[in-house]
């Protein structure tokens, strides 16, 4: 079990309701409570232009990175600077460093990252770089030719990662989500599109119904979990009505399944806007936990 962090992950979103702030909190926490420490902390570091460009097209690399507003980065609906862009930047390179790892089978969470929704040639809902793609593509790169398994758990679906992945067997997405929210969806693997509303009951139901069924077809090596906070009920931006306690029972069950399989985890946090800042903290908090009870405390 490892943690990949660094207090630059942190940019002043002014006045956002994306939020940077849940990272450092979230990091006090987990060392206030013993599960973060030098040992296990791993220090995440830039993605390359070149890493980035495993998934992102030249020209909206361009534009991101010289923080001009065109339509390709307007779309992804926050402010742009040197600040916001390089931490998105480090926490991309976050996830990188902890693939990196997790594919000697370790659970490894990125304190960060998620940005399921950027697409090769735009931003989107409040992502940059799709960290998780750019992850896997590098991976690629450096001859990692197993299969891997996107688990998207949070409310809104990841789209980029499905339009990014469309086309490759290798990676299979899953995602589970609000189905009248944002955004446009794309066609994952498998989609399980959520009436408004839905509580945990139905929620684990069905996440037991089909996680079992994906492992053991699928046999992945690798899983990146996108343990997205904003299925919560009192979430900002979401319709659904998951408790805390739902929330951790959904973490359990899926890296359970994944312990079982002998596979290496990528965590990533992407959403959550609760309306007390303290309640994303906590399911983030939750989630670093469930990850300690199942991989151990040095896996």
């Amino acid at each position: 079990m490892l943690w990949v962090y660094s207090d630059s992950y942190y940019a002043d979103m002014l006045g956002h309701v994306f939020s940077t702030d849940r990272y450092h909190l979230l990091y006090q926490r987990m060392t206030a409570e013993g599960l973060a420490n030098a040992q296990n902390n791993l220090a995440p570091r830039p993605a390359t232009r070149e890493e980035l460009a495993l998934v992102h097209t030249d020209g909206y690399l361009d534009d991101i990175l010289s923080y001009r507003r065109t339509p390709a980065t307007i779309s992804g609906e926050i402010p742009l600077n040197e600040e916001i862009v390089s931490a998105f930047i480090l926490a991309t390179g976050g996830t990188i460093v902890a693939a990196e790892k997790a594919i000697e089978g370790m659970g490894v969470m990125n304190l960060g990252g998620g940005f399921h929704h950027a697409f090769p040639d735009h931003a989107e809902g409040f992502c940059l770089f799709n960290d998780i793609a750019v992850a896997i593509r590098s991976l690629r790169q450096k001859k990692y030719d197993k299969k891997i398994l996107v688990v998207d758990c949070d409310l809104h679906q990841g789209n980029g990662t499905a339009f990014i992945f469309r086309c490759d067997p290798s990676v299979f997405t899953f995602s589970i989500h609000q189905e009248n929210n944002y955004p446009v969806k794309q066609r994952s693997d498998l989609d399980i599109g959520l009436e408004d509303g839905t509580e945990d009951e139905e929620y684990l139901s069905l996440l037991e119904a089909h996680i079992p069924t994906i492992f053991e077809k699928e046999t992945p090596s690798l899983l990146f979990y996108v343990a997205g906070g904003d299925p919560f009920i009192h979430d900002q931006l979401g319709g659904l009505s998951i408790t805390m306690e739902g929330l951790f029972a959904r973490d359990r069950l899926v890296l359970s399944w994944a312990k079982r399989a002998n596979c290496g985890v990528v965590i990533v946090l992407a959403g959550g806007y609760a309306q007390n800042p303290d309640d994303t903290v906590q399911i983030h908090f939750q989630t670093a936990c469930a990850l300690r009870e199942i991989y151990g405390p040095s896996s």
